[in-house]
């Protein structure tokens, strides 16, 4: 280079050689991951009962796969059921997907029952492993004692001549059923599977085991892990809804997606019994907070255990019938704090807070059992009359007695006169000499009471 001397062009090269050493390392450890050449396969796990985490799960890995060009996104269930709501939406993001998904029940002993029946039958492709079953996609429906209860698993189907009795429970529970079967018969015709055993698995409550699911046509094959099921789905033609797909995922690059925080925080509040414990909080720690303000301490916690609640309590299957029992039970039983005694106010707030907690939530939105575990209803009711009726109505006694200590103990006593000159004199109360003032002279050794104090001054009569 003209005009440069021997040591600036010595620097100049080695200024060129630092930058494109650091480049050759930002390019080898920096940037992206190289996709494997056979392409990308997802897999999800879906454990337990289905709910809005599941759902919000299910639509980021859906996301994911997508921004990634997925070949493939297997969802890996063992579930027993869930919401009615979080599975149709689920549901629908299945059909709308471009990226052909699986559904593999695994490992052994896994199920895929109620709302996994469902979400089996709604995708492209469904496997077992052996020693798995699926099925009993029976609608619940929770009913008071004495009624007549819902088809049970292999019994006489809804609307039989042989059924007798029921008048609007039954009705309603026959369109709860009819409805579920014309879905999941929907699914079946969409996904070529036996409309059958979709009728079967609702009216019946009927299971099958992997062997009998491939056999009768509702599963396409049973593999016994994910690279299994990847060499046996090679080569083999989906219809998505971006067009017919060959998959080629024998030898794809295997990725699992964890759930994120936000999932877990959504399927920790949405359980039935934190969404209580949380409810339970929120409105004994608002009724402290304004019993004693300025402790903060009650009202922040309760507040935001309010709003964390009433967030679950909008996803789950609300009843207002039982939530309006349960804040009518916890109002009679503070009540009872401000009445003399245990009487009706406080037998009939436990009674209305039992019959709320038990009806909370409504059947009619899940197919699982979605109610309040027993243990937990007793225990809180017990809590509940302990602390409103009890702890409430010792304050309010409390309250409601004489002060006896302090300088307020004073008003009230009785005393003597020990000398008394133009309404002003020395009063003996309490053990103590006072200074003592009154509208009327006193005599020596009169006996007094004290009704008010000026300072150190008492005020007699």
């Amino acid at each position: 280079m003209p005009g440069l001397s021997e040591w600036q062009l010595v620097e100049k090269l080695k200024c060129a050689l630092t930058l494109a050493l650091l480049a050759g390392i930002i390019a080898c450890w920096g940037g992206p991951p190289a996709r494997a050449a056979n392409g990308l396969v997802v897999v999800a796990e879906i454990k337990g009962a289905i709910g809005v985490g599941t759902e919000y799960y299910v639509n980021d890995v859906l996301t994911f796969s997508r921004v990634e060009k997925a070949k493939l996104l297997v969802l890996k269930i063992d579930t027993p059921g869930g919401l009615v709501s979080a599975t149709r939406s689920i549901i629908q993001s299945i059909l709308a997907s471009p990226i052909p998904i699986a559904v593999f029940v695994a490992p052994s002993g896994a199920r895929a029952a109620s709302a996994g029946t469902y979400i089996a039958y709604a995708s492209h492709i469904v496997a077992m492993a052996p020693g798995t079953h699926l099925g009993a996609a029976t609608p619940i429906q929770m009913q008071l004692p004495g009624l007549p209860q819902g088809p049970k698993p292999g019994g006489t189907p809804p609307g039989s001549k042989e059924r007798k009795g029921g008048g609007a429970v039954d009705a309603a529970q026959n369109k709860m059923i009819n409805d579920a079967v014309a879905y999941l018969r929907s699914l079946a015709q969409l996904r070529g599977r036996s409309e059958q055993w979709a009728d079967k698995f609702v009216r019946e409550a009927a299971t099958l085991t992997s062997k009998e699911a491939l056999k009768e046509g509702v599963i396409d094959l049973v593999a016994t892990d994910i690279r299994d099921l990847l060499t046996k789905l090679q080569d083999r033609r989906i219809r998505t809804e971006a067009g017919e797909r060959i998959l080629n995922v024998r030898d794809a690059e295997i990725k699992s997606i964890e759930p994120n925080w936000k999932v877990k925080f959504l399927t920790a509040i949405t359980d039935p019994n934190v969404a209580f414990i949380l409810l339970l909080i929120g409105v004994y720690g608002i009724i402290f907070e304004f019993w004693s303000p300025g402790l903060t301490g009650p009202g922040v916690v309760g507040g935001i255990s309010l709003i964390i609640a009433l967030m679950a309590l909008s996803a789950l299957p609300l009843s207002y019938a039982g939530l309006a029992l349960l804040v009518l039970g916890i109002a009679l039983m503070a009540a009872e704090a401000f009445a003399p005694g245990f009487g009706i106010l406080g037998l009939g707030g436990v009674a209305a807070f039992i019959t709320g907690a038990i009806f909370l939530f409504d059947p009619a939105g899940a197919d699982i059992d979605l109610s309040i575990a027993w243990p937990l209803i007793i225990a809180t009711a017990v809590t509940s009359a302990l602390i409103l009726i009890g702890l409430l109505g010792f304050i309010m006694r409390a309250r409601r007695c004489r002060v006896v200590t302090g300088s307020e103990q004073l008003v009230g006593l009785e005393g003597e006169v020990a000398s008394w000159n133009a309404g002003r004199g020395r009063v003996h109360v309490h053990g103590e000499d006072w200074t003592a003032r009154s509208n009327k002279d006193l005599a020596t050794g009169t006996k007094i009471r004290v009704i008010g104090r000026d300072g150190l001054t008492l005020i007699v009569e």
